[in-house]
């Protein structure tokens, strides 16, 4: 990861609500004969005793259910808007140009926890994604068939989360006025290329507050 302290994010507050704004995470963990495997997935966020937890479900007999049967050591990787930055935006333009970004990565230990649990976890996962109480997709109002077909090929886990690196990555290492013309840029952008203004918006006050 890139850990230069101009773009690390120390907000633990801050880091969590890009976590649950960004919840479609890709879970990544090693196999038993040290092969990488990847999955993206959604995640609930829970606290206990001051510890936090992410919480999900994964298809059974895949690679990476099998992986954390034998090594339980996980990585999560949050991610959000990203753009590409000029150095021809900069005062001086003779450098290299680079990306704006934000991620974190979460690290922790996988348990994958007990049949009896997962009717839980389903209902909270679909009430949360749903957030329409009347919506008749949530798990509540599913057919028992369905559900009992479906918790077979599915095993819930949870992630106690021990370390988390954040990098909001937002030409924090720019002069003012580059500062200014990278955002005036960016808006001119797509989708992520404005987001990014957004976000670097954001911070200019404190960045360069006499």
């Amino acid at each position: 990861m890139y850990h230069l302290p101009v773009y690390q994010e120390k907000d633990k507050q801050r880091v969590l609500e890009f976590m649950q704004e960004h919840p479609f995470a890709t879970l990544m963990g090693v196999s038993a004969d040290q092969q990488p495997v990847a999955t993206q997935i959604p995640l609930l966020f829970k606290e206990r005793a001051g510890k936090l937890f992410l919480v999900g479900h994964l298809m059974k007999q895949t690679d990476h259910h099998k992986a954390f049967m034998n090594n339980n050591q996980a990585l999560v990787l949050f991610t959000g808007p990203h753009t590409y930055v000029s150095a021809s935006w900069y005062e001086n333009k003779q450098q290299g140009s680079t990306w704006n970004y934000m991620t974190v990565h979460a690290k922790g230990i996988l348990h994958y926890l007990p049949d009896e649990d997962l009717p839980g976890i389903l209902d909270e996962l679909t009430s949360y994604f749903e957030n329409n109480t009347s919506s008749p997709s949530l798990y509540k109002h599913l057919p028992e068939e369905y559900l009992n077909r479906l918790m077979k090929a599915i095993v819930a886990f949870e992630i106690e989360v021990e370390q988390t690196d954040a990098v909001f990555k937002l030409s924090q290492n720019r002069d003012e006025k580059s500062f200014q013309q990278i955002i005036g840029q960016l808006e001119k952008g797509n989708t992520g290329a404005q987001s990014i203004a957004g976000e670097m918006k954001k911070i200019q006050t404190a960045l360069f507050a006499p």
